[in-house]
């Protein structure tokens, strides 16, 4: 959430600043709100002003003249009442409308509207030209048995699958082997809650202006559409000190997600699921830390697909295809050979302190033990688990049909060949 009291000082400046980000917000309602409050403050502090005048003026007055000032002070008492009371609506409508204004992107970040204009930063690796003609995941999961689209269908509907066999030893080895690596990086490991409350979900952003992608139960309660959510609500309402940033936590969880009106997209195989693995990274820094630890989150997620030695790209999204919270974001695509291009396998995310704000996470600065300021939180994917195990299948096929290991992944599968 953005700071209000900047946003109604700076209202042009926000909304020029938020031009591309898709942000649905009547902005002429906020300009009203805000002269209207700043009116009714004003009319208040002129009455208190003039109301402490009055009582000032009490003792040297006649009976009648004293009688005359108390009814003038009863209006005042009743007019400002009933001006205190049109703030706190007002406040209370600020507020909810805040809650829809999305994030404002970091300077260094394209300003266009789509991800046409997603700026490419590095690439790692060069995708394998194969001999023969490689096939899709969907097709080596089904030929070795290992990907069972069908009687997932069947038993919970479409996009949900069933992992059998080596799909399972694979999907366990990589989980065991990201959270091995990021331990090894200083992340401290994390396994969340997988339901959450809405206070949470509130302090991430998803609500409530994505309410209907999630998972809901009876008890306004949710399904965890990413471990972002409940790993930065861990720190929620709390006040940190100095010497604790920055906290790393690396956690693994399943996702769960309705992603509502994107049935268009990947409807073959495992790349959109309502559900999947996901090992995700959660940082805790301070603002003069936050861009250095956001450039080493993307490292770090980085790093997974190196050991794994699929060829990817790094890329700065848009303004436009940037996520809710995000002031800066940078994908990482990884290269799958059935579809010739890359696709996104990680979003690494700096959010500021929009997100510190919704969820109260303060730390206690340095310059004096009163002095306190929002942290900036981060996330990124380190890696979704289910399009890594995609990204292996393809690339590692072989024209036998097998699927070559990665040598990263042998010391926890402890074989060369799957299928």
């Amino acid at each position: 959430m953005l700071d209000v009291k900047y946003v109604l000082a700076n209202l042009d400046k926000v909304i020029e600043g938020l031009r591309f980000r898709n942000a649905k917000v009547d902005f002429d309602k906020l300009r009203e709100l805000s002269t209207e409050r700043r009116e009714k403050c004003q009319r208040y502090d002129q009455l208190r002003f003039e109301q402490r005048q009055a009582s000032d003026q009490m003792r040297s007055l006649s009976k009648e003249e004293a009688v005359e000032l108390r009814n003038q002070l009863k209006a005042m008492s009743s007019e400002l009442k009933a001006l205190d009371a049109r703030r706190s609506e007002i406040d209370e409508e600020l507020a909810r409308m805040m809650l829809y204004i999305p994030n404002i992107p970091d300077p260094e970040v394209p300003q266009a509207p789509d991800e046409e204009s997603n700026r490419e930063i590095r690439r790692w690796g060069t995708p394998k030209t194969f001999a023969f003609e490689p096939k899709d995941h969907a097709d080596l999961g089904e030929a070795h048995k290992i990907l069972d689209f069908e009687r997932g269908t069947k038993v919970s509907g479409a996009r949900f699958t069933f992992l059998k066999g080596d799909a399972v030893r694979l999907e366990l080895a990589l989980i065991q082997f990201m959270l091995d690596c990021h331990a090894e990086r200083g992340y401290e490991l994390v396994i969340p809650p997988y339901i959450v409350n809405r206070a949470s979900m509130t302090g991430t952003g998803q609500l409530p202006k994505f309410e209907e992608d999630a998972y809901k139960t009876n008890e306004d309660m949710f399904l965890i559409p990413t471990a972002e959510v409940p790993v930065t609500n861990l720190h929620r309402d709390e006040l940190l000190t100095p010497d604790q940033l920055p906290i790393k936590y690396a956690a693994y969880s399943a996702c769960f997600r309705l992603e509502a009106g994107s049935y268009g997209r990947d409807t073959r195989g495992i790349i959109r699921q309502h559900q999947f693995d996901k090992v995700e990274l959660v940082k805790f820094a301070t603002p003069e830390t936050s861009e250095a630890e956001h450039q080493s989150l993307v490292n770090d997620a980085e790093e997974i697909l190196k050991r794994l030695e699929l060829p990817y790209r790094v890329m700065l999204l848009s303004a436009g295809d940037m996520g809710f919270s995000a002031q800066k974001c940078y994908d990482l695509e990884v290269w799958l050979p059935s579809q010739n291009c890359y696709r996104e396998i990680s979003s690494c995310s700096n959010f500021g302190d929009f997100q510190a704000r919704r969820a109260n996470i303060r730390y206690r600065t340095p310059e004096g033990k009163e002095k306190t300021a929002f942290v900036h939180t981060l996330n990124g994917s380190g890696l979704a688990v289910g399009r890594t195990l995609v990204a292996i299948l393809e690339n590692y096929q072989q024209e036998d049909g097998r699927i070559r290991v990665p040598e990263a992944l042998k010391p926890y599968l402890k074989r060369d060949f799957i299928g």
